[in-house]
């Protein structure tokens, strides 16, 4: 986990948000606070430095703040400006991350297919309980973070990396392993879900 620190650590370059393109987005998430209290989010406006998130969330100037948001993943930054239903935080972010970020806002900008397979046709769901645990078909289980669901599948935050193809259940709901990605997995249930039969995590 990168330190949350207002200013940039010895050797870095000092961070200038005018640095980044910003792109506007609608992308749900969950964030936690530095007392740890976590609220629903949406990302509304970000670049590869900083996103603004509109939130029930309260924070402070310069407090640290994490954010699940859905296709971009792990969030972590501080707060920088703060406005009636919305604040800015900037990203702490190794160079790599950033490229990685700057990659994924080009693709939703143009509106290419992101997330998990056909998750297009579903909606995407705000999970409330977001901590779960994936069983892998040997009964080995490993507890693992929801960052995206829908009813089609789920993108899991995990620090393992089961191949391609790999039946798994998450929860009392069966998968398969279709994508890796730097926090973790994407799934792809073996049939669409309904909403009850997410309910657990909504």
């Amino acid at each position: 986990m990168y330190s949350f620190q207002q200013a940039q650590p010895s050797g870095r370059k000092e961070y200038d948000e005018r640095a980044f393109q910003r792109v506007a987005v609608n992308l749900n998430g969950r964030l936690m606070l530095d007392n740890h209290d976590e609220y629903d989010c949406k990302a509304i406006d970000m670049s590869p430095g900083d996103v603004m998130l509109a939130s029930d969330a309260k924070p402070r100037a310069g407090e640290r703040i994490i954010a699940y948001v859905e296709h971009v993943g792990r969030l972590e930054g501080t707060v920088t400006r703060i406005a009636e239903r919305n604040f800015v935080i900037r990203i702490n972010a190794t160079d790599r991350k950033r490229e990685k970020l700057a990659a994924q806002l080009t693709w939703i900008a143009n509106k290419h297919e992101l997330g998990l397979p056909e998750d297009r046709r579903h909606d995407r769901l705000t999970p409330r309980r977001t901590r779960t645990e994936l069983t892998f078909d040997d009964g080995t289980k490993y507890h693992c973070r929801i960052i995206d669901l829908s009813l089609s599948g789920a993108a899991v935050d995990i620090e393992v990396r089961p191949p391609l193809g790999m039946a798994v259940m998450m929860g009392s709901m069966r998968a398969r392993v279709v994508r890796h990605f730097e926090e973790g997995v994407a799934l792809e249930f073996t049939g669409v879900q309904s909403r009850e039969a997410l309910t657990e995590f909504l």
